[in-house]
């Protein structure tokens, strides 16, 4: 059993706190190497039936980020006019994508039809596939953050439409769009906290059955 540190607990409670969805990057390019030492995370991330159902797409031509940037601007644009006409012109005014600037892109995908790992806990609960490319996600997350990277989760798309027109295989599912660069400032506070678009819950809901 690996025994850690209290100070070594405590840097990664800091850690965790620092984890925030950047969305304004600097253009400054990832050094390649940096970058493979974050997505190593994904093979040290659990998964159910070990199955390892992450797969992932590198946007990196001008078509494919003008395909991605255009799906998120329809997406957003409708997201908008969905908004309580009290609420339109704060929602106008969030910054909910650094698409524009990133320099690396990644689309992440769940495999629903892997045979890795036989079907093992996903035949009665198939969504636990896509939960497990979530907890790969975390952790390439996280392990960019300690290397001082930032990264930005889009999450206002038409995923279906995205992934046919990025030419994703068939059975592949969107996940995660994720931008990811040098952050333009670092802050432990939420961006639509600092925004005042919603409040941080009071406390953890926890029941007793």
């Amino acid at each position: 059993m690996r025994d850690f540190s209290t100070a070594f607990s405590s840097e990664l409670t800091e850690l965790m706190g620092w984890r925030r969805d950047v969305r304004r990057f600097l253009t400054d390019p990832v050094d390649e190497a940096l970058l493979m030492r974050c997505l190593d995370a994904f093979s040290m991330a659990p998964s159910v039936g070990f199955s390892e159902p992450w797969r992932i797409l590198r946007i990196e031509s001008a078509a494919a980020r003008d395909i991605a940037m255009e799906n998120y601007q329809t997406a957003n644009a409708k997201a908008l006019a969905m908004q309580e006409i009290s609420r339109q012109s704060d929602y106008a005014r969030l910054k909910l994508s650094g698409m524009q600037e990133a320099p690396v892109q990644l689309a992440v995908f769940c495999d629903e039809t892997t045979e890795k790992g036989h079907g093992l806990g996903a035949s009665s609960m198939p969504e636990m596939r896509r939960y497990s490319v979530v907890s790969a996600i975390t952790l390439f997350w996280l392990k960019a953050r300690a290397e001082g990277l930032g990264v930005g989760w889009v999450s206002i798309l038409d995923a279906p439409k995205l992934c046919r027109d990025l030419g994703a295989e068939a059975g592949w599912t969107l996940v995660g769009y994720l931008c990811v660069g040098w952050p333009e400032r670092n802050s432990k506070t939420p961006e639509l906290l600092e925004q005042g678009w919603a409040d941080r819950a009071t406390q953890l809901e926890i029941r007793s059955v």
